[in-house]
């Protein structure tokens, strides 16, 4: 009696960002056999990846390894204001002038990406305090705050109630402030897969696979919309709005052009080692 072939571990985000990118995974039993998904956060993501506990994951650009593959086609990026990653400063500091922000680690990308701010364009190099992602906490004890995800998008629902606890701040959208100065996507996440892996998938299965969660994802976004307006504290028109207008998910020469761009800076601001070259399946 012939065994299945073992399906291909998916390390995945539970996060509204990716919800396009998951649609088949999420809404069909067609990927069933071929995968099996464990939902985490993104730096976890990296780490299962690396460590060999998952094959294939949704991972921060900043996690990418020589060892690891980029599956092409598909990104969570922005081309221009994303919401989703906020940097909040109290008046009266300012980007040159901060001297604590306290980060909310789940994404490394993202923290490096404020260090680029920071240190490349500000010439400023505050401590960084790990915190849990409570906005007013988080400024109660340092002079910034570094959200992400979807505590992000529900800080920026709550200014009002922020601001009138901790007082009057400036909001910095990271992706919008990346675009201005560079002129490139900013570029969150993308698919990777230990190469090795591959033995029970191919590799053009796999990116059709891929391509195709994401076609049907973004030809179904109201329904997204219903399944996860119970999920968070945000208006349908403004998930609505996020999934179809402050994310790009294709991942395109402009968005390659942004990954390298993104890894040369964390390097020259020694936020991430080195990446010698991107590697693609």
């Amino acid at each position: 009696m012939s065994q299945h072939p073992s399906p291909l571990r998916v390390a995945a985000i539970d996060f509204l960002n990716p919800a396009p990118l998951m649609y088949d995974f999420e809404h069909t039993d067609r990927l069933a056999e071929r995968y099996t998904l464990n939902y985490t956060l993104p730096s976890q993501c990296a780490a299962d990846l690396l460590a060999g506990r998952a094959d294939l994951g949704l991972i921060p650009i900043a996690a990418l390894t020589p060892e690891l593959a980029v599956v092409p086609g598909c990104v969570i990026a922005s081309l221009d204001r994303v919401r989703s990653i906020q940097l909040v400063i109290k008046q009266p500091y300012t980007l040159e002038t901060v001297r604590t922000v306290a980060a909310d680690n789940a994404s490394r990308s993202s923290l490096a990406y404020s260090q680029i701010l920071f240190r490349t364009f500000s010439a400023n190099s505050p401590v960084y305090v790990s915190s849990p992602a409570d906005p007013k906490a988080m400024l109660a004890q340092a002079d910034a705050a570094l959200l992400i995800g979807d505590p992000a998008l529900l800080a920026l629902e709550a200014r009002a109630e922020i601001e009138a606890a901790v007082g009057p701040c400036t909001w910095l959208d990271i992706a919008h402030e990346w675009h201005t100065r560079l002129n490139l996507p900013w570029v969150a996440a993308v698919w990777a897969v230990r190469p090795e892996s591959l033995t029970n998938v191919t590799a053009a299965q796999l990116i059709e696979d891929l391509h195709s969660s994401r076609t049907n994802g973004l030809a179904h976004i109201e329904r997204i919309v219903e399944t996860w307006t119970p999920r968070i504290a945000i208006a349908p028109a403004t998930i609505r709005e996020y999934l179809t207008h402050n994310l790009h998910y294709t991942l395109d020469e402009p968005c390659i052009a942004a990954i390298g761009a993104f890894r040369r800076l964390a390097a020259e601001a020694q936020a991430l080692p080195p990446l010698p070259e991107l590697r693609f399946l």
